[in-house]
C-alpha cells in the first residue's frame, strides 16, 4: 500500500447519514442560534447555510459574525443521547482495525463529541488521534490550512502518502487540491470531486489498493 496516513472524518462517514445523528446536531444548531443568540427562527437555516459557504462551517460563522463562544456553541450542540442513534458495525470495525495506515480522525467536531461518537460505534481504540476543530483553528475543513495543520499534527510531509475520507464533496475536493488523494463516502457514483467512492465499508480496502 502506498499509503502511510488516513484521515476519517467523523458525522456521517463513520455512521451512515440514515442514522438521523447529523439531522438531531444540526436541530441543535438551530435552537442555539434562536434560543441562546436571539435570533428569529425564520432567520436562522438562511444564516446557517450563509456561514457554511463563506466560512466552511457555521460555528466559524458565528464566530466571526457574532463572537460566540466556541465551546458553549460545541457542547449545546452535541448535547444528545448517541445510544439512541448509533449501533455499533462489527464489520466495519474489521476492516479498519485490519488496515496497515497510521488512522486518525479529521473532523470539524470537538474531540469530546468525537470520543463519545467513536466510544458508541466501538472504534475508539482504532484512531491514533482526533484532529478537532480546536486544532485547526481559526481554520476548519475544507480550508487549505485545515489540511496543512492535518498533515503536520499527523507528522506526515508528503500529501501524496495520505487519503481523506469524508462524505462531502467539497472536502474531498479540496483534499484533492492539497495534493492528497480522497474518498468520498455515501455514494457509488464516481465524481470529479474524489479519487473513489464507497456506500460498503468491504470496499475500502480495495479502493486502498490493499
Amino acid at each position: 500500500m502506498r499509503f502511510t496516513t488516513l484521515f476519517f472524518d467523523l458525522d456521517d462517514t463513520l455512521y451512515p447519514n440514515s442514522t438521523g445523528l447529523w439531522h438531531a446536531i444540526k436541530e441543535r444548531m438551530n435552537l442555539y442560534m434562536s434560543e441562546r443568540m436571539g435570533i428569529p427562527e425564520t432567520e436562522v437555516p438562511v444564516l446557517r447555510e450563509q456561514y457554511f459557504k463563506m466560512y466552511g462551517t457555521t460555528l466559524r460563522g458565528l464566530q466571526a459574525r457574532h463572537d460566540v463562544d466556541a465551546q458553549d456553541y460545541l457542547a449545546y450542540v452535541h448535547d444528545l443521547p448517541l445510544q439512541d442513534y448509533l449501533i455499533p458495525d462489527p464489520r466495519q470495525r474489521e476492516i479498519i482495525a485490519s488496515l496497515p495506515t497510521r488512522n486518525l480522525i479529521f473532523t470539524n467536531a470537538d474531540v469530546n463529541h468525537a470520543r463519545r461518537v467513536l466510544a458508541a460505534l466501538q472504534l475508539d481504540d482504532l484512531f491514533e488521534t482526533i484532529i478537532d476543530i480546536n486544532e485547526m483553528s481559526p481554520y476548519c475543513k475544507p480550508m487549505p490550512e485545515s489540511f496543512a495543520i492535518a498533515q503536520e499534527l499527523a507528522d506526515e510531509p508528503d500529501p501524496r502518502k495520505c487519503v481523506m475520507i469524508d462524505d462531502l464533496p467539497h472536502t474531498t475536493r479540496a483534499a484533492l487540491e492539497a495534493g492528497m488523494a480522497s474518498i468520498l463516502y455515501g455514494t457509488e457514483e464516481p465524481t470529479p470531486d474524489a479519487s473513489g467512492v464507497f456506500k460498503d465499508w468491504n470496499h475500502l480496502p480495495i479502493l486502498l489498493g490493499d
